[in-house]
């Protein structure tokens, strides 16, 4: 008896181990030129947790300051971030309108804070995501910051595509 329940255990460890290993994902970042990606920048890891994904980032040498952050819609880092294609956008609303809005474009999260020496290591909240939905596409951080609206700058302003991680 003892060593079916040993195995019992066993098992019940072993699969919770499986069950945590599939409920993250870790996504190597790349700053980006024209022709594609050049230099890798650290990772973000994207955990599933019961409010949504929680992204957290680990990234050095990045401008300073606040920068847009988005799932795009294609898994291309190529052109300059370019070939990502536009953001996340399942249900076509074409509405650049945040994290927080359900009327919105899926891909939209919240923004992306960089300290003084270029280093992000703030955790983002994602709730309307599950981390199933991001195998298959890329996360991009743009030069700019984001408001969350399409005025007075289309996409809330972002600019530049200036790193970006293939999503697996």
């Amino acid at each position: 008896m003892q060593w079916r329940n040993l195995f019992i255990g066993l098992v019940a460890l072993f699969s919770m181990q499986l069950a945590h290993a599939a409920s993250s994902l870790t996504i190597p970042i790349f700053l980006v030129d024209a022709n594609g990606p050049t230099k890798a920048i650290g990772t973000v890891k994207a955990e599933d947790g019961i409010s949504g994904v929680l992204f957290t980032p680990d990234l050095h040498s990045l401008p300073p300051g606040v920068h847009g952050f988005h799932i795009h819609q294609n898994p291309s880092c190529d052109k300059g971030a370019m070939a990502a294609g536009g953001h996340l956008d399942p249900v076509q609303t074409e509405k650049h309108q945040g994290p927080f809005q359900a009327n919105g474009h899926l891909g939209d999260l919240p923004v992306l804070i960089v300290n003084s020496e270029g280093r992000s290591t703030l955790p983002l909240l994602a709730p309307r995501f599950k981390l199933s939905d991001l195998p298959g596409h890329a996360l991009v951080i743009h030069a700019g910051s984001d408001n969350y609206a399409d005025t007075p700058e289309k996409l809330g302003g972002g600019g530049a595509r200036i790193a970006c991680g293939i999503i697996q």
